[in-house]
């Protein structure tokens, strides 16, 4: 993996909170974010007393190569969600320029934390489908904006190797959201839900309280039997 390939975008607590529709009791269990990037959710659930763990393959680097990362491609990514915005809905952000300032003080956040974080095993640089974990090592696992998401990257055969994967670590996982970037139904969901059930793991839509890209209203839920 190759810094200057990642184009990192991190999220933050309460936006986690609301695209996993995430309770009290979900909180005081053992969660593993995958593909968590630059988010603060890590940062700001373990200053609450939870216990996350988060793995991302751009854990690899140094915080400031991070840092320098994110502001080399910070311009180019505010460009394209004005382009884009009205893929977008903006109750609760507002503007793009709101977006800019949320996302960069979840970025800073994370940043501020990662060295510490990585030093007590919080932060853990791997990726899917292969993750370095034992069996059933947490609750809850999620994963937010990769799965399902980048239907034209990635292809069938991963997404499924991934979810079995992330079923294999956790007893419960959740992901968000369940369309591509161009806002349909990824062309993966069906074939994947298909094998998961023949896996005998229970696979099923939730609904979520999280707006931003439109027609994401849905979390995929897959628990084994």
């Amino acid at each position: 993996m190759e810094l200057a390939n990642v184009v990192p975008w991190g999220r933050s607590f309460d936006e986690y909170r609301a695209m996993f529709g995430l309770s009290e009791d979900d909180l005081n269990g053992q969660i593993l974010g995958c593909g968590d990037g630059p988010a603060s959710f890590n940062a700001e659930a373990t200053a609450r007393g939870c216990d996350i763990t988060s793995c991302d393959p751009v854990f690899q680097f140094p915080a400031e190569a991070i840092r320098y990362r994110i502001d080399a491609v910070y311009p180019e990514i505010m460009a394209k969600m004005k382009e884009g915005a009205d893929n977008y809905i903006w109750d609760s952000l507002g503007s793009v320029e709101k977006l800019g300032e949320v996302r960069m003080a979840a970025m800073s956040r994370f940043l501020s934390d990662f060295d510490a974080g990585y030093r007590q095993g919080r932060y853990i640089p791997a990726s899917l489908p292969s993750l370095p974990f034992p069996d059933a090592s947490f609750d809850l696992a999620l994963c937010s904006h990769y799965l399902f998401l980048y239907s034209d990257h990635v292809d069938e055969a991963t997404h499924l190797a991934s979810m079995r994967e992330l079923c294999r670590v956790a007893s419960e996982v959740r992901v968000f959201p369940v369309i591509s970037l161009d806002g349909t139904p990824s062309k993966h969901l069906d074939a994947v839900m298909t094998a998961l059930s023949e896996d005998g793991i229970d696979v099923s839509f939730q609904p979520v309280s999280y707006r931003f890209q439109k027609g994401a209203t849905e979390m995929l839920v897959a628990r084994a039997d």
